[in-house]
């Protein structure tokens, strides 16, 4: 059982005036009834219930702050900005909402890919509360590719805010089951961003943390393989984070061997997922669930 300041720093709740604006859309991402549509991916049978705020509340309520993300998958910050803009006005507005004084939910900022708004993140950051902000794994695929977002990821690092790196859009795949963007697209965009990071990221932005979920798709568990084939050393960035999602005992385990307890945080991804206790003892729970959360929120400076 977590302690009751635990943190999940990845989960997805659809605020009422979001899941609006994709009812209102005539082309993919959008809903028809509790259809979800998008461009790469089969339609997808959304549960009402796992939208609901007050139900979410009693599933997790062990975690004292459940930090919720647009999902990047969807595709909403590759649109083109007039279209983006409704959707993104309506999710900061609902987690704005949610947000409110004892509530468990916070939530990451969204920023459309082709014309980011820094001014206005940035008064999202200083008003509304946002922990930091969430990117596309797809927008960090090349170490040129760091640099291209680069005033973004300033402007994170400038006002003391994290970045979350989560799985973009995968283009469709015909004749493959439903599970397989989660199991073979998500990690590989996941890996690209992890090793991308790794060659540019420290370098350009030397006071930014950073989380990649899903364990950064066990990118760090390749770092053998790429010091026999890179003859560099690996080296460990002290802003970089993992968070866990439906990842178990096995997986956390060899990314703590590799990356140290004190990079790995939890996060669900809930609710396609439930907090996984990876029952590595007492006190890698209390650093995996409240420690290390806060250290990623707020840098050295944290909540216990």
């Amino acid at each position: 059982m977590p302690p009751a300041d635990a943190v999940d720093v990845h989960q997805h709740l659809w605020p009422e005036a979001f899941i609006s604006e994709l009812r209102r859309r005539q082309s993919p991402p959008m809903l028809r009834g509790w259809t979800l549509f998008t461009a790469g991916e089969a339609p997808f049978e959304v549960n009402p219930a796992d939208h609901d705020p007050a139900v979410r509340r009693l599933e997790d309520p062990e975690f004292g702050r459940r930090l919720l993300s647009l999902s990047s998958p969807l595709g909403i910050e590759d649109l083109p900005p007039d279209a983006a803009e409704p959707l993104l006005e309506a999710w900061h507005q609902g987690l704005a909402e949610l947000s409110q004084p004892g509530s468990p939910f916070r939530g990451w900022a969204a920023v459309n890919h082709r014309a980011p708004d820094l001014d206005r993140l940035s008064r999202g950051f200083a008003v509304d509360g946002l922990v930091g902000l969430q990117l596309a794994a797809t927008q960090l695929a090349t170490p040129a590719a760091i640099e291209r977002v680069g005033p973004v990821l300033r402007r994170c690092e400038q006002a003391n805010v994290p970045v979350l790196v989560h799985p973009g859009p995968v283009p469709a795949t015909p004749a493959t089951p439903p599970w397989w963007p989660a199991i073979v697209q998500y990690p590989a965009q996941l890996q690209a961003a992890w090793w991308a990071w790794h060659v540019a990221g420290p370098s350009l932005f030397p006071e930014l943390r950073i989380c990649f979920v899903a364990g950064g798709g066990l990118a760090a568990l390749q770092h053998e393989r790429f010091e026999a084939r890179s003859g560099q050393r690996t080296t460990l960035d002290r802003n970089a984070y993992v968070e866990t999602s439906s990842y178990g005992r096995q997986a956390v385990d060899a990314l703590t061997r590799v990356l140290g307890i004190d990079a790995v945080v939890v996060g669900s991804d809930r609710p396609y997922a439930a907090p996984t206790d990876p029952q590595l003892g007492a006190a890698a729970w209390r650093a995996i669930t409240v420690t290390n959360p806060n250290r990623l929120l707020q840098g050295t400076k944290t909540c216990e």
